[in-house]
């Protein structure tokens, strides 16, 4: 069971019938050790964070805390406010794009589950904080992310040379295996 820091509301923001959904921030470590979790998304493979639409039998951070249980196979503290909010266009089922605020809970991960609901439809990894915001689209969650690991990415020297994609992370993963295996092979 995830836990939530002194429970939020849970119609906050559903009274005003704006279109917003709720997300983790998923983190661990502390200074140079510092991890941000980025999922990838199931339709353009983009990286994000684990994010969805408020539930009603659920405060804001119980439902975020769900999404990254549910995206990630995390458990963890959840924030009981959020840290800040980032707009994106979703791609709907009909085939419009519309606006969606997210407001963004900051999640510390206390554990990392074997198996998950959408495990095998995204991509996870792990990354730095200037990596997380360089690997992300949406400028407002790029700024998010530094603001909240307390990183200026104008910086040169934090600068990774390359952000990683989630195909890139797909063919890392795949060399590791494939180096593994060849070396039981020859062995």
């Amino acid at each position: 069971m995830n836990d939530v820091s002194q429970a939020g509301d849970k119609t906050e923001g559903r009274k005003t019938g704006k279109r917003r959904q709720v997300a983790a921030l998923p983190w661990r470590g502390e200074g140079q050790a510092l991890r941000i979790l980025l999922v990838s998304s199931r339709e353009t493979r983009r990286w994000v964070i684990p994010k969805g639409w408020p539930m009603k039998d659920r405060s804001d951070p119980e439902a975020a805390a769900q999404e990254a249980y549910e995206e990630a196979g995390l458990k963890g503290v959840i924030a009981a406010q959020p840290f800040g909010e980032y707009p994106y266009l979703k791609r709907l089922k009909n085939g419009q794009a519309r606006l969606i605020n997210v407001d963004v809970f900051p999640f510390e991960v206390s554990a990392q589950l074997e198996a998950w609901p959408e495990q095998g439809q995204r991509t996870l990894e792990w990354m730095t904080p200037v990596e997380a915001a360089l690997a992300v689209q949406e400028p407002e969650l790029r700024d998010l992310i530094a603001r909240f690991a307390g990183v200026d990415l104008a910086s040169e020297h934090d600068m990774p040379s390359k952000a990683p994609t989630p195909v890139r992370v797909a063919i890392q993963r795949l060399r590791r295996r494939v180096t593994a295996l060849w070396g039981r092979y020859r062995s």
